[in-house]
């Protein structure tokens, strides 16, 4: 053999040193467990975020197969009336999309309790098209189930609550996957009943309690709960079919019939698969299909017939982008989420770093070279992120499972199944690592640059400040602002605003190291500790920086969501329409409910803090049993006439599709076309209410011309489209059962009475005050309808329990309503946000804190040589941290605003082309979009003041008042 080595494989040879850099970053994470757990719990709580909100999201998505089990249990599937009449119709196939095939008159026929109408459709007497029973189109050989639901109001413990009753015998094996059993059993017998643990938890009833219904003389045991598997929180009722609806219909009336009517489906098992094609000749006779086979194998889009119609194709007009928006918003967290990582760990790994410099020293004295030091240093980052990636996603996996219960209450649905997606936990494992990575590289070039003999003595060297990153960080910033002020002018997509807005923050955190020599110059004028911690802060900026970017771009991403949050707040407030003055109550009854008036005004006036009471009453037509039977033939109303110069065009103009968008447009500032914009919390007919100068009071008008009107008896008005020459025109109707079902106006003698135009709008829906004089001269009769409360102060949530406790007893279904005004979860987002904020604020400032104490412990160690107290150690470590917090806060929440305003000025430029949109498809009452901009003064100034103060004082509160001794190299 020969004598000569080896040729060296530079490959091989750089392999090696990887292995030896990792094995040494392996010892020395176990070595310092301290600090390498607090990187790690760093990169591993967002790792372990992200895994649970990845298997809970992918978990809660049901698959198409489980939707159909849920909605179709082991049927094919299920057949309900179109609700056209018998008579052709198209149907999508998934979304219940119904239109009658006007042009198609195969199939039509009239019912016997039906007229057929000019254009094929058959109706009932009362204009409602004739029902068709849906078996019609099942298959010869189903097996058939059927499933019906209606409501009724069932007593509780606390009093009435109106209940969807469901019949369907659920113990059947086509009906699996419907429901799902809790405790006890579904019903066997014609008096037994099942209930959802939602109705039983809001009931207060359980397994073995009766159900009784208002007006019902049936007595029904539940025998068991269930849940419905897509709605954990639904209240309802179940019964074997004929148990309960049937018996119970016979006993209403034809007006509560219509208003909450009976719906029956079928669930139909057949031979093979329910087809599109069985589903287009099911349509043909008037019944809609739910097929499974449909949902599984979608038909093309050729062979749908409704997408042909102007009704399908409206309904692809407008696209959310909701896919994209939500994909946008995921990098964007995650990329904030790496960002504010890094920038956090960075200082752990170069204090890591420091601390290390003898050893890093001592392989650069044994030949290594600065590649041989940067390896080790990333290698640190490496380890820890990979044990991180492995700790984050088994804890998050392990947290969905042990919180499955309460995400699928959470959610209100059942999972499907816990699904992991192992490429997507791989994606999250691999974030941790590339996080990790990255953290360490400033501190691995760093640490590389430092001489062998400064790294062996603990000499610092000299540090120089980067110049070129703050000039390309102010560029960045220009262009930024530049993009943001193009999309707030100009563009309707949020990527665009987006985009800008992180170019400028991207820019601005570039130029963190420059702003921190301006904030520098602010030591003349402070004492020595701040002077000091400043100043420190100043040298050190290496250190000082990443933490103030940390703190920059945690604030920004709070103040950034926090602006939004109040921005769409103050847009929900100012869109809230109040039914009265904040704190007031109203009483309302028509009908049936009237007699219990009185019961529920001594209910109001015994639990609320009642001040003062305005009676009024409605006007009504027809003999006195018209008071309770509102709707019975014979019984009438009285309407407001609107001269047709004041109707908006599009009520008054039959053509209005004809008009240019322009016109329409002009439409939404046309006064005629605005409408009053209010709603009552009194049953009111057409606005209108019987009362005295009291009801102004209490609507919080004042107005002494109007309350002199009504005291000499004249109407007072609200509204100026029904004043006419200085009177308003009333229709008396007769009888609202022979109203024409063309949809034509009816016809009636019309009345006017002398009225005063009020000043005020609207007042809460009320369009005008009748005095009972001007009533009695008409000729009309009044009747109560209910009363109007002020309140010294608004009802505590125990008085309001206390009324509804009360009321529930006298089991009636009068209105009561408080006016509590706009409520909003805004201000706990807002508190959870600083919180958030504060956090990563409080953490990004201790880590630089503790970073600096490793830099300056000559200096304190020389601060204690000449005498300096040991307060002076605890006072500038606060004023240290405070420091860092304080420069952090006040960029980050300059810097958050930006974003905000573009993303809310893309929102406006989007609805303006939807508005606009709108118009070129003919629509002329829609509403011009406002979008307002809101800065949360107080959470900023929460952020400001209270978050470097905290910080400050905790920095303070840890640290030792004496420094440690060390050996004479370290100093």
């Amino acid at each position: 053999m020969s004598g000569r080595a080896a040729p060296s494989v530079p490959g091989v040879g750089r392999l090696h040193a990887w292995r030896a850099a990792i094995r040494i970053a392996r010892r020395d994470a176990v070595r310092y467990k301290g600090r390498s757990l607090l990187v790690l719990a760093m990169i591993a709580l967002p790792i372990m975020g992200v895994t649970a909100a990845d298997v809970t999201i992918r978990s809660s998505q049901l698959t198409t197969a489980q939707k159909a089990t849920r909605d179709l249990g082991a049927a094919d599937a299920r057949l309900r009336d179109a609700g056209q009449g018998p008579q052709p119709v198209y149907q999508a196939p998934v979304d219940g999309g119904v239109v009658a095939v006007d042009d198609d008159p195969q199939g039509r026929s009239a019912g016997e309790a039906g007229v057929t109408q000019e254009d094929g459709s058959v109706v009932t007497s009362d204009g409602v098209p004739a029902p068709v029973d849906p078996l019609v189109a099942a298959p010869p050989g189903a097996r058939v189930l059927s499933d019906t639901s209606g409501y009724a109001p069932v007593r509780t413990k606390f009093g009435l609550l109106d209940v969807e009753v469901r019949e369907l015998k659920a113990a059947d094996p086509l009906a699996a996957g419907i429901t799902e059993l809790v405790r006890g059993r579904f019903p066997t017998a014609q008096d037994e009943m099942a209930a959802t643990t939602g109705f039983l938890k809001n009931s207060g009833l359980h397994v073995g309690s009766q159900v009784l219904v208002r007006g019902f003389d049936r007595t029904y045991t539940v025998v068991g709960a269930y849940d419905l598997p897509s709605q954990l929180d639904a209240e309802q009722l179940n019964a074997l079919p004929g148990a309960f609806l049937a018996p119970y219909d016979a006993t209403r009336s034809q007006v509560d019939k219509l208003m909450q009517p009976a719906t029956p489906t079928y669930l139909v098992a057949v031979r093979g698969d329910f087809t599109w094609d069985m589903v287009k000749q099911a349509n043909t006779r008037g019944v809609y299909v739910d097929s499974r086979e449909v949902r599984l194998h979608l038909p093309a889009r050729s062979d749908v017939p409704i997408y042909t119609t102007a009704f399908g194709r409206s309904s692809v007009l407008y696209d959310s982008g909701g896919k994209a928006q939500a994909i946008a918003a995921g990098v964007t967290i995650g990329g904030l989420s790496m960002l504010e990582i890094c920038l956090l760990a960075g200082p752990a790994f170069a204090v890591g770093a420091r601390r290390s410099r003898r050893q890093l020293g001592l392989v650069g004295a044994n030949g290594g070279d600065r590649r041989h030091i940067r390896a080790i240093v990333l290698s640190s980052g490496l380890v820890i992120g990979a044990a991180a990636a492995m700790v984050g996603t088994l804890l998050g996996v392990v947290v969905t499972v042990l919180l499955r219960g309460t995400l699928e209450g959470y959610v209100g649905q059942r999972f499907g199944g816990l699904t992991l997606r192992p490429l997507e936990l791989a994606g999250a494992g691999a974030l941790a690592v590339l996080t990790g990575v990255l953290a360490a590289i400033v501190p691995a070039v760093t640490a590389s640059r430092q001489s062998v003999l400064a790294s062996l003595t603990g000499r610092r060297g000299m540090r120089r400040a980067n110049r070129v990153l703050p000039i390309v960080g102010f560029y960045l910033l220009a262009l930024g602002v530049g993009v943001v002020f193009y999309a707030t002018m100009h563009s309707d997509t949020s990527y665009t605003a987006a985009g800008g807005a992180a170019l400028a923050e991207s820019g601005l955190v570039m130029m963190t190291s420059a702003i921190i020599g301006a904030f520098g110059r602010l030591g003349r004028w402070l004492p020595l500790a701040p002077r000091l911690a400043l100043r420190d802060a100043v040298r050190n900026r290496g250190r000082t920086a990443p933490a103030v970017a940390a703190v920059l771009a945690a604030v920004a991403g709070s103040v950034a969501v926090a602006t939004y949050s109040a921005s769409s707040a103050q847009e929900e407030r100012q869109a809230y329409i109040a039914q009265l003055p904040r704190g007031e109550v109203a009483v309302g009854a028509v009908g049936e409910t009237a007699g219990d008036l009185g019961q529920v005004r001594a209910a109001v006036e015994k639990n609320y803090p009642v001040s003062g009471r305005v009676d009024v009453s409605r006007l009504y037509v027809g003999p006195d049993s018209c008071t309770r039977q509102v709707a019975e033939p014979g019984c009438g109303r009285v309407d407001l006439v609107m001269p047709q110069r004041n109707k908006c065009p599009s009520d008054s103009d039959p053509g209005v599709t004809g008009m240019t968008p322009e016109q329409r447009e002009a439409m939404a500032y046309d006064w005629r076309c605005r409408g009053p914009a209010s709603l009552s919390a009194l049953p009111l007919d057409n606005g209108v209410v019987v009362g005295g100068p009291a009801v102004l009071h209490v609507l919080g008008v004042r107005d002494g011309a109007a309350e002199q009107a009504l005291a000499r008896g004249e109407t007072v008005l609200f509204d100026r489209g029904y004043e006419d020459h200085g009177s308003l025109k009333l229709m008396v109707i007769a009888d609202v059962t022979k109203e024409p079902q063309d949809g034509s106006d009816p016809t009636g003698p019309v009345k006017a009475v002398p009225v005063h135009l009020a000043a005020a709008r609207v007042p809460y829906g009320v369009t005008a005050v009748v005095p009972q004089k001007a009533a009695a001269s008409l000729g009309l009769r009044t009747t109560p309808l209910g009363s109007y409360y002020t309140t010294t102060q608004m009802p505590t949530g125990k008085q309001r329990q206390a009324l509804n406790s009360d009321v529930a007893k006298i089991g009636t279904e009068t209105t009561v309503y408080l006016e509590r005004g706009y409520i909003s979860d805004g201000n706990l987002i807002l508190l959870a946000l600083t919180l958030f904020a504060g956090v990563i604020t409080i953490g990004a400032a201790g880590i630089s804190t503790g970073l600096a104490q490793t830099d300056a412990e000559p200096d304190l160690r020389t601060l204690a040589a000449i005498g300096a107290a040991g307060q002076v150690r605890r006072t500038l470590s606060g004023f240290q941290c405070a420091a860092v917090a304080a420069m952090g806060v006040v960029l980050g929440s300059v810097a958050g605003v930006l974003p905000a305003v573009a993303l809310r000025r893309a929102d406006l430029h989007r609805r303006l082309d939807e508005y606009h949109r709108a118009l070129r498809s003919g629509w002329g009452d829609v509403m011009v979009p406002h979008v307002p901009v809101v800065v949360p003064w107080g959470t900023l100034a929460l952020l400001v003041v209270a978050v470097p103060l905290g910080a400050g004082l905790l920095a303070a509160a840890v640290t030792r008042s004496r420094p440690e001794l060390g050996r004479r190299a370290e100093g």
